[in-house]
Formats: C-alpha cells, structure tokens, sequence
C-alpha cells in the first residue's frame, strides 16, 4: 500500500497542480484535494473534498480517509484573493491552528510537509549576506503575509515537539516564478513599467514554479524531517531583471514606490505590501546547503533559468540555450 496524501488548498492553481502530480507518484496510493471551494479544471485522479479548514470537520476528513501525509498548502500571500486581510488572517493562522489540532489526534498520521516561504525572513539593511534555516528575521514582522507565515512556522515547530513521531517538513521556497504564477513579484514584473526604489538594486532569488512542485512532492515520500530553503542556484540584480524583460523602469523615492504601491494595490493591479516593497529595496538571499545536503532535492531551474521561462510568458524569447533547465550532470547558470 502507498502513502494516502491530503492537500490543503487545492482550489488554487498550484494546489491543484501539486495534487494531480503527486496522484501521478507510484509511491502515493490517493490523494484527497482539500478546499472551501471546487478546484476549476481537471483533477485526474484526485479526490476532492470540500471542507474548510478552518473547521473541525478537518479531523473527520483524515480519520475517514486514513490519511498519513498532509501538505499544507494553504496559506496565501494576498488579501485581494481571500477576501480581505482580515479573512487572510483566519486562512493562514487560525486554519493552520485547526489542520495542526487534527493532526495532533491523528493515530494514522506519519508525516506533514508545510510551504512556507522566505519572506519570512524579512528584508532590511541589516540583513546578512546569506539567511541560513537557523536564523530569524532581523525585525518580527508586524503585518501581513510575513506575519502570518512567522506565526505559522511557530505553531508547526511546536507541533513537531507534541508529536516527535511525526516527520515534519517545513519548505522555505524562494519567490516562485513561472508562466502560471500569480503572486504579488509575477504582478509587479508584469507592469509595462517597473518602478524602482531609487538608489537601491536588490539582489533576487527565485524557484520555479515546477522546482517548487518537484520538492514537495519529495519531502512528502522522504521522510527528511527540519526546514529547508529552497531557491535556484544564483542571483540576479533587479536592475538585470529588468533589462532581461527589455522593459523600462522608473527609479522614484521610497515613499513614492509605497504611493504608487497604494494606489496599484487598490486597483488590482499588483500588491505592494510593506514586505514586497522592502524586498524590492533590500532584495534577499539564502543559503541552499541544507536542501542538497539533507533533503537530497536539486532544483532543475536555476534563478535565472526561472525567470527566463517567466519572461518567455511575456512574449521575451530565451536569449541563448544557458538559460534553459539544466539536464543533470551540466554546469548551473
């Protein structure tokens, strides 16, 4: 018998996307999709059940199913798509509260793999060169996403020591990037021009949409317990982002970014968060030693071979053969 795998989130694209390809693993007998709302498109052989987190009915879903894996993909990065901040906040903390209070009285229930992200590192001046996994952010975030994903990384580490029979992995991805991806860094790269922080030029990690795909799915059938970062080799400079686009940009101070952020955010446009907006002035950058050496886990796309493929969405063709995925065993860009 394989493993039988719950995904939260799966009405989103990526959740969707992740449950059909973990369907596809020999290792992994069922997967049930797990959401408030019906996943749009085809789910090949994935059950879906519609449930919300958010509710103790959550518990009933893995006793009745016998579910021994659990991704946790649920926790989103924009109010607009949740219905609010306030809503955002329910999803991402209190569901993720919920979905933990049910695996704790799981007897079934072997391991859990959560996405997380970098952002909750933060972005400042004082940040070092590279965040290793043991390091915190420099400043507790106050707002927002990175809030939430503190908060939701607190809960899981103390998961973890509740149920040390558990294996329990926590995936740092990088922003992820990609012809599919809708997320606040894909929206601002998408603006036919793209303001700058004026006398600012961060550096930017990215992970492929399907890197991001291919390491859950890993840490889901490996049994690796611990957090990882996860993020292509190399970085880019935004001003090279930029140029890569062949798109113009318009360096302005910060409080005309954070003005413009505003009005873009009302309008739907793109989501400048405080977060985004100093990521977008102090750029952040990890360290990836733990992924290979523990994980085990090699991202096919490098940053720049992530953001080609992003750009070639936008009608930007690849400049030269360096810049598509590495086959295995070739030198990384």
């Amino acid at each position: 018998m394989g493993r039988v795998v719950l995904v939260t989130g799966i009405s989103r694209h990526i959740g969707r996307r992740f449950a059909r390809a973990a369907a596809s693993d020999p290792s992994i007998d069922r997967v049930i999709g797990v959401d408030v709302v019906p996943p749009r498109g085809d789910i090949g052989d994935v059950s879906f059940v519609r449930a919300d987190i958010r509710s103790p009915v959550i518990a009933k879903v893995l006793a009745k199913e016998d579910v021994d894996t659990v991704v946790h993909m649920s926790v989103i990065a924009t109010p607009g798509s949740a219905g609010g901040r306030h809503t955002m906040k329910e999803l991402n903390v209190m569901g993720t509260m919920q979905l933990l209070a049910a695996c704790q009285k799981s007897p079934t229930l072997k391991s859990l793999v959560v996405k997380s992200t970098t952002t909750m590192y933060g972005a400042s001046s004082r940040d070092p060169a590279m965040f290793t996994e043991e390091m915190g952010p420099k400043r507790v975030p106050g707002t927002g996403y990175a809030k939430d994903v503190y908060e939701v990384e607190g809960y899981v580490r103390g998961f973890a020591r509740r149920r040390p029979d558990v294996n329990v992995t926590t995936i740092r991805a990088a922003n992820v990037i990609g012809p599919h991806v809708v997320s606040p860094i894909t929206s601002y790269f998408r603006l036919p021009v793209i303001p700058r922080v004026l006398g600012f030029d961060p550096r930017l990690q990215f992970l492929h949409e399907d890197d991001l795909l291919d390491v859950l799915r890993h840490a889901a059938v490996s049994d690796v317990s611990g957090t990882f970062n996860v993020a292509g080799d190399g970085m880019l400079m935004l001003s090279q982002a930029v140029r890569r686009l062949n798109k113009a940009s318009v360096p302005m101070p910060p409080f005309a970014v954070g003005r413009l952020g505003s009005v873009l955010r009302q309008a739907r446009v793109a989501d400048f968060s405080p977060e985004q907006l100093g990521f977008l002035t102090y750029g952040r950058g990890v360290d990836t030693t733990r992924m290979r050496a523990e994980l085990g886990f090699e991202p096919r796309y490098s940053t720049a071979a992530a953001f080609a493929d992003f750009g070639v969405s936008l009608g930007v063709p690849l400049r030269d053969n360096t810049l598509a995925p590495a086959a295995k065993g070739e030198a990384r860009v």
